[in-house]
């Protein structure tokens, strides 16, 4: 019996479905995450915001988003028990088994959705080696780093430095508004960063040495051993986490409504929006 339900998750639909929504042209959404500690105060599984925001993405845009990929690549976090981390080279077998899932089926309106920034770089490679073997360039965008400066000052005026960071926001505000029932905020702590190597830890990729960084490799629990490596989780709110959301939301589906005016295979290709609507 058919329904007036228009589908937006791939896991709800029959084959047939979606076999009938290919003659669209539909943006396929493929959301990133990870499952590592974000803090005493938070659960590990961040994946769960970034499969809740693709989907409003979904919906708000008349997109396909596919199954959430929960894991990612984050060695820094290995130390601290309940986190599952793939080495670079599955997190880039993954990352291209997924995306050629549906350039096999001449499906080339990829849009990726990263919830776990430390993935950025093994996402570059991997799709710009896609993009050289396939001819389909395949965007990402970086969640949290896709609210504005002028959001940020919005919600939290000159606190911004103090808020902003690992185990702060935006994923508290965000984690508040989407799962409050799931946030421990009586075992929340700010951030304070140890020393390594007696110099000031500026996180997991540095030190500073005369106010300047020198990279060296450390663990989480090396900077901080609740592994907050920047922010105070009590700054944040759910009013703010939800601002965050809208933000995101609406900025994921205006890219999926440029995206649809995009020939993937050509970078010059572009159909302005009264084109298309006369097309």
């Amino acid at each position: 019996m058919m329904t007036g339900t228009r589908k937006h998750a791939l896991k709800d639909m029959t084959f047939a479905e979606f076999r009938e929504r290919l003659s669209e042209k539909p943006v396929i959404l493929l959301p990133f995450g990870s499952q590592e500690e974000q803090g005493p105060h938070a659960p590990m599984g961040d994946f769960m915001l970034t499969e809740a925001v693709a989907a409003k993405v979904a919906e708000a845009a008349d997109a396909i988003v596919a199954p959430t990929i929960p894991f990612g690549w984050a060695d820094f976090f290995r130390t601290i028990p309940g986190g599952i981390q793939f080495r670079p080279s599955t997190f880039s077998a993954v990352v291209e088994d997924t995306v050629t899932a549906f350039l096999d089926h001449g499906i080339e309106h990829i849009l990726v959705l990263n919830g776990h920034t430390s993935n950025a770089s093994l996402f570059d490679q991997t799709l710009r080696r896609i993009r050289a073997e396939r001819g389909v360039s395949v965007p990402f965008i970086n969640l949290w780093q896709s609210i504005p400066d002028a959001l940020w000052k919005e919600l939290h005026g000159p606190s911004v430095a103090a808020a902003r960071g690992h185990g702060g926001d935006p994923l508290t505000s965000i984690y508040l508004h989407l799962f409050p029932e799931l946030m421990r905020m009586d075992l929340a702590r700010p951030s304070v960063r140890a020393k390594a190597f007696g110099l000031p830890t500026g996180g997991v990729n540095n030190v500073q040495f005369e106010g300047m960084p020198v990279h060296v490799p450390l663990d989480c629990h090396e900077v901080n051993a609740d592994g907050m490596l920047g922010g105070d989780p009590s700054l944040a709110s759910a009013e703010n986490g939800a601002k965050m959301v809208e933000h995101l939301v609406g900025f994921c589906a205006r890219f999926v409504e440029h995206m649809r005016r995009c020939d993937m295979r050509s970078v010059t290709a572009f159909m302005p929006e009264e084109t298309r609507a006369i097309s």
